[in-house]
């Protein structure tokens, strides 16, 4: 029996390592991503199309909030076929 708890032990701990590293990556790439779309944004011009400035309604409008948008639902669509609890 202990052979079988060792191994599932080390099974439950790889599992939890390979998440949390998943939300570590995840984190930076947002971040990562965020940033440079922002600045390419404003490289180009490309400006909100409201009036907001600040916010999530002008995050909502912008490029890279839009980026940033689809690359959370993305690790939430992976992180719940791969059943993995926040």
């Amino acid at each position: 029996m202990s052979d079988i708890s060792s191994v599932s032990s080390s099974a439950t701990a790889f599992v939890a390592k390979q998440a949390a590293d998943l939300n570590k990556a995840a984190s930076a790439a947002t971040t990562s991503f965020a940033g440079t779309l922002s600045k390419v944004q404003n490289t180009v011009g490309l400006g909100p199309k409201t009036g907001f400035t600040a916010g999530p309604t002008y995050e909502a409008s912008t490029l890279a909030g839009r980026t940033t948008a689809a690359f959370n639902n993305t690790v939430a669509a992976t992180k719940s076929a791969l059943h993995i609890k926040p």
